[in-house]
């Protein structure tokens, strides 16, 4: 099949068949984050401020590692479009080893978060219980790097039904148990912020219990050879593959996500409405991320898949119709975020003081979420052909330099340089959409070396 417009369509219907899943598992989960922004900032500003700033710092650890761990998908749907399921069996034990240590590293962070949030120069009221957030979360961290296994193991084999199931499921306990723990009822005291995490704790560890039972019984686990072959132990071949593949994937997750959490934590010293306004400026930018991710997670089990089957024309027309599917839906969608902001933000918020200071934001939320699409998908893409050293780098440099760096000349402006206009959250966001953006345009430029580099190779039939 030929790179034509009926090709493309083909290619848009296996992503999409693929995506949708995905997408309603992904939303599910980020709905968990929208409700605790949403009933904390109905607890008080404070609670919302500290929680801007635990999950910050939260998610800059969990991505890190996850990011890691994530080594395993397209090295499971290679092994996959090959047919090899007993090497896949193998490396989801080595997987369970690389989570073990990974939840070690990150429970000492979690424990221990006081450096973290001394950056923030934030009150004392906001760091305690930010401290609190983090300290709680650390016992549901172990629970969520083994379900991110099952994850990864489902959509490389293209089956995210199951994944998309349990994460509904546990959308459904989140505002019962939030609601419990936030505000207090049935003799528990009111916890405010730090009673998300209590109940994400409760349901993390519940989805992982579901997660180990399907994998226990279901039929479709057996020909991997999970269970019944005895104790494995650490396979440094194996376990060095995964690490040359997931150290590089990990950092550049965690560069993405350091490059919004100091965000958070620098806008903090302009008070809790401004960090209030750039909390659900961020979270509604999260939400936005799910529907790119998942094309991105459909598009790049299809090209792994067909790599891994050596088909590399065929990977490569995969590719570009996930972009080309991303820019159809993001082009639109900005439009109708900058017309209906007023209305997103008294989702999130009565209070008019946040609903403010995060208006101008939603504009420049608008534009960035097009070149977070193209971003995504192409990076997800390129680990598929297990490609993550060069993306990282320049990971580094736009989002880190011109992201961050620019954001806190602008935002901070220690000289005095810039309108005050530019000041505070509106200085970030703008470096942060022209970081964005540049890294999309080097990765798709990237991109096309690599397809042309595989292309040469390619003695398979399309």
């Amino acid at each position: 099949m030929s790179e034509t417009a009926g090709g493309t369509r083909h290619h848009m219907r296996r992503i999409g068949a693929l995506a949708w899943p995905v997408l309603v598992g992904q939303l599910a989960t980020v709905s968990n984050g929208v409700i605790d922004t949403a009933l904390t900032s109905r607890y008080s500003a404070t609670d919302l401020a500290a929680l801007s700033i635990g999950v910050s710092i939260y998610i800059s650890i969990f991505v890190g590692l996850n990011g890691v761990l994530q080594a395993l998908s397209p090295t499971i749907a290679q092994l996959y479009g090959a047919q090899d399921f007993r090497a896949i069996g193998q490396r989801v034990k080595q997987g369970v080893w690389l989570a073990t240590v990974l939840t070690v590293i990150g429970c000492l962070a979690l424990l221990y978060p006081r450096t973290l949030l001394s950056i923030s120069h934030a009150d004392a009221s906001l760091t305690d219980k930010a401290a609190q957030y983090l300290q709680i979360l650390a016992y549901a961290l172990p629970a969520t790097m083994g379900f991110r296994i099952y994850s990864a193991l489902n959509n490389a084999i293209g089956k995210p039904k199951m994944v998309m199931a349990i994460q509904v499921l546990s959308l459904g306990l989140k505002f019962p148990l939030n609601s419990l723990f936030i505000f207090g009822g049935f003799g528990l005291p009111a916890m405010g912020g730090p009673g998300c995490a209590v109940a994400t704790v409760i349901i993390s560890w519940l989805t992982l219990l579901i997660a180990w039972s399907m994998l226990r019984h279901a039929r479709l686990y057996k020909q991997f050879l999970l269970f019944g072959t005895g104790f494995v132990w650490p396979h440094w071949p194996s376990m060095k593959q995964l690490l040359r593949l997931g150290i590089p994937m990990g950092l550049s997750y965690l560069i993405e996500v350091t490059a919004y959490a100091f965000m958070a934590l620098f806008i903090a010293r302009f008070g809790e409405i401004a960090v209030s306004g750039h909390q659900l400026s961020a979270n509604f930018g999260t939400v936005l991320y799910m529907l790119p991710l998942s094309i991105a997670n459909a598009c790049a089990t299809l090209t792994a898949q067909a790599l891994g089957a050596g088909q590399h024309q065929q990977a490569k027309f995969t590719a570009n119709a996930a972009i080309r599917l991303a820019l159809c839906l993001s082009l639109p969608l900005a439009l109708l975020i900058v017309l209906g902001r007023s209305w997103i933000l008294l989702a999130y918020t009565d209070n008019p003081a946040i609903i403010e200071a995060a208006m101008p934001l939603f504009i420049l939320v608008a534009i960035y979420q097009i070149f977070d699409a193209l971003q995504v998908i192409i990076a997800f893409v390129l680990r598929a052909y297990h490609v993550a050293i060069v993306p990282t780098l320049l990971y580094a440099l736009t989002l880190w330099g011109c992201g961050l760096g620019g954001g806190y000349l602008l935002g901070i402006d220690p000289g005095g340089w810039f309108p005050a206009n530019l000041h505070g959250a509106t200085g970030f966001w703008i470096a942060n959409v022209i970081s964005i953006a540049l890294i999309a345009i080097s990765l798709w430029y990237y991109l096309r070396h690599v397809q042309h580099q595989h292309h040469k190779t390619d003695r398979s039939p399309v």
